[in-house]
């Protein structure tokens, strides 16, 4: 199972948010990394915890801004949040579980879900914010 590959479609057209969007490519990478290579347990819960982490706190900021900007789609917008973050809760009960799979499902779930979501959500979010601090 490869790893999630950056792609140019999931440039929302902000350098910063696009970083910050990568970042948490990687994260999910290294935790499908963690459970392919049946690391220790402990290993595996740092990784999803520093994904979820960083999902949360990009969420939040995102959130926070959309509040500021008084942005009409921020209903739409924070409920495709919590549904990742319920599935990302969910494959972290899975995979020490079901290790065999749970990359896999972790790769795949995510990555649809950044494709859509960085299209759909946040190209929509960033063209409407304009130039703005991250």
């Amino acid at each position: 199972m490869p790893p999630i590959e950056w792609k140019p479609e999931y440039s929302v057209g902000d350098p910063a948010i696009d970083h910050e969007h990568q970042e948490l490519v990687e994260l999910v990478n290294t935790a499908a990394e963690a459970i392919l290579d049946r690391r220790p347990e402990t290993d595996i819960d740092r990784a999803f915890g520093d994904l979820f982490r960083a999902i949360s706190a990009h969420f939040a900021l995102e959130e926070e801004q959309m509040r500021n900007a008084r942005y009409d789609q921020l209903g739409p917008h924070k409920t495709d949040h919590e549904r990742l973050l319920d599935e990302l809760r969910d494959l972290m009960d899975e995979a020490p579980a079901q290790p065999e799979t749970a990359a896999e499902h972790l790769t795949r779930t995510l990555e649809a879900w950044f494709a859509d979501h960085f299209r759909v959500h946040d190209a929509r979010l960033h063209r409407r914010l304009g130039p703005h601090e991250h």
